[in-house]
């Protein structure tokens, strides 16, 4: 469980981060992100994703593994990206290759790409390397409903036991020297690899659900967190909100 909440990779210790309730994590990320839906000026949300990014490498983030995880939520967007100047009404910017290029769809792009780079950038920065466990005790802390808290808190820890029940499926494949081609014994191989990662996941969540009867669970698991707000929470709030505040200050003169 010690696994990143984004990619499965472990994330190395952060002395700063770490000393913060994870509430207090949370609830900036969900300022922060909140803030950038609601700024239009280019300018300031460029600004917002590049602090954002030197904030996640000062905090201990790898930088290849920072990128890495930006370009998987880029690539969503390469559609839209390619689409809106096409698609968009309104005067032409330019015309490429007999393609007249919508100035208000260029515009619209270049917000919705900068939007999600620095909501991207901020949620990977403050929640990187918080672990499911205290992730969801933090959402429940904040009053978040117990079905989707207990829906994380089961997803985190499904997702690695089939990664385990696929780890020694695939080990199992190597043994016997498989190597996956487009025949029709390779795909019925693959096809049968799926069927039993499916059945053995099935036949996991069976003994899991005998295991926790048997501890009386009633549909709820109890929130125990030893967290609390101190006084470096109260100072990263406090910065945030000046942060946050000069940034909406500051979008009224970009």
């Amino acid at each position: 469980m010690s696994d990143t909440v984004f990619c499965g990779t472990p994330t190395g210790a952060r002395p700063l981060l770490d000393r913060l309730d994870p509430r207090s994590r949370v609830g900036a990320a969900f300022a922060v992100v909140a803030s950038v839906l609601v700024i239009s000026s280019p300018t300031v949300l460029a600004a917002i994703a590049a602090a954002a990014a030197v904030a996640g490498l000062a905090s201990g983030l790898d930088a290849r593994a920072l990128g890495r995880r930006l370009l998987h939520v880029e690539g969503f967007l390469v559609v839209l990206v390619v689409a809106m100047p096409l698609t968009a009404p309104g005067p032409a910017a330019f015309t490429l290759a007999g393609l007249a290029i919508s100035q208000p769809g260029l515009d619209r792009a270049v917000l919705v790409v900068l939007r999600v780079t620095a909501a991207a950038l901020t949620v990977l920065t403050l929640l990187a390397g918080l672990e499911p466990v205290r992730l969801g005790h933090a959402l429940a802390r904040l009053g978040m409903p117990e079905k989707l808290v207990l829906l994380l808190l089961f997803t985190a820890r499904w997702v690695a036991l089939v990664r385990e029940e696929a780890g020694r499926l695939h080990e199992a494949l190597r043994a016997r020297a498989f190597r996956a081609t487009t025949s029709r014994h390779g795909l019925a191989t693959l096809a049968h690899f799926v069927g039993q990662l499916l059945v053995r996941a099935f036949e996991r969540a069976e003994r899991v659900e005998e295991a926790m009867r048997c501890r009386a669970f009633s549909g709820r698991f109890a929130v125990v967190a030893e967290d609390r707000f101190g006084r470096i929470d109260a100072i990263f709030a406090t910065a945030l909100g000046l942060a946050l505040l000069f940034t909406f200050v500051g979008e009224r003169f970009a």
